[in-house]
């Protein structure tokens, strides 16, 4: 029977608190008006998450499970749980228990009441720093302002979206995926649902500044063609400024030919700032032209160890994508 919800939950390293993530995701989906399934998305962990994902197979039919030949990230992991999901309305949430799975329950009442789209909305992080809780702040409003589609500002990947938003979103071939974007790029009926979010339940945190200034990047970088204007921006300010330096030196030698400031010192000073100019510039447009070089590659997004509870998309030797846009090999 094909389920009516699909709960994807992408898993990096997550053992020490998915038995208390399973019971309280199991606890709502048995409070739902129809069957669901709970899609655990293994993203290459390290520690025993694969074998608990397992056993929890075992008791529950519900749960279906893909497993990553390596870590591919977790946009790419919620991408995966996407084009598997068979339900017709899918939520995706993060595995550490700071998205409560209490709030599916609202998040369904707004999709029955004709919402497409119905995201939840952080109004409070819970023992987060200021200066991780001031960054998001700051990046979010600024994305917005930046952005070519109206992006909403405070929430995440912890969302419910409607089959037709999924389709939509699989037919996407994007690589350097922003899903918070993407999903609004498709339009559609939204809403939200605020809530408070909670610390993390166990484990340590496994989006470091690293990989979330990669992914505001990405954010950026997808949505946004002004990084390229503000190159050019500067480019016109940079030979401003060097005009004014030029006639400035022409005044220095004429009026005060004595002035320590006609000599190497301003030169110099000047072929820095020039310098600094230009390599800001080309680094704006290497960020857009990598991107350029990874879509034309084609690979695929991932590779797979194994899938469980997928029986109706696998063949003998594949497993195919719904929207086909790629084959990806199950190692055997």
């Amino acid at each position: 029977m094909t389920p009516k919800y699909s709960v994807v939950v992408p898993i990096y390293n997550e053992a020490a608190g998915l038995t208390e993530l399973y019971r309280r995701v199991r606890c709502i989906i048995d409070q739902m008006d129809g069957s669901a399934e709970i899609i655990f998305v293994n993203d290459g962990s390290e520690d025993e998450s694969l074998s608990l994902i397992k056993e929890l197979r075992q008791i529950d039919f519900r749960v279906c499970y893909i497993d990553f030949s390596r870590n591919f990230g977790h946009q790419v992991a919620v991408t995966a749980g996407l084009n598997f999901a068979r339900g017709e309305a899918v939520i995706t949430m993060d595995a550490d228990l700071q998205d409560p799975p209490e709030l599916i329950l609202e998040l369904t009442h707004k999709w029955q009441q004709g919402y497409d789209i119905v995201y939840a909305k952080r109004i409070r992080r819970a023992k987060e720093g200021f200066f991780k809780r001031g960054t998001a702040y700051l990046f979010y409003r600024f994305l917005k302002r930046m952005a070519d589609v109206e992006i909403p500002t405070d929430v995440g990947d912890f969302c419910l979206m409607d089959e037709k938003v999924v389709k939509v979103l699989n037919s996407m071939p994007e690589r350097n995926r922003y899903l918070r974007g993407l999903r609004a790029w498709t339009g559609f009926r939204q809403t939200s649902v605020p809530f408070k979010r909670d610390p993390r339940f166990a484990g340590t945190v496994k989006y470091t500044f690293q990989k979330s200034l990669k992914l505001a990047i990405d954010g950026l970088a997808s949505f946004s063609r002004i990084p390229l204007r503000v190159a050019t921006y500067i480019g016109l300010l940079s030979a401003l400024v060097s005009l004014l330096m030029v006639i400035l030196v022409i005044y220095w030698r004429l009026f005060h030919p004595n002035s320590s400031l006609t000599g190497y010192t301003i030169i110099i000073a000047v072929l820095f700032f020039l310098g600094a100019v230009q390599l800001f510039s080309i680094g704006i447009l290497g960020e857009y032209i990598g991107r350029i070089y990874e879509e034309v590659k084609k690979r695929p997004l991932y590779t797979l160890n194994e899938i469980v509870g997928f029986e109706s998309y696998t063949d003998k030797n594949f497993v195919k994508k719904p929207n086909h846009i790629h084959e990806i090999e199950i190692n055997k």
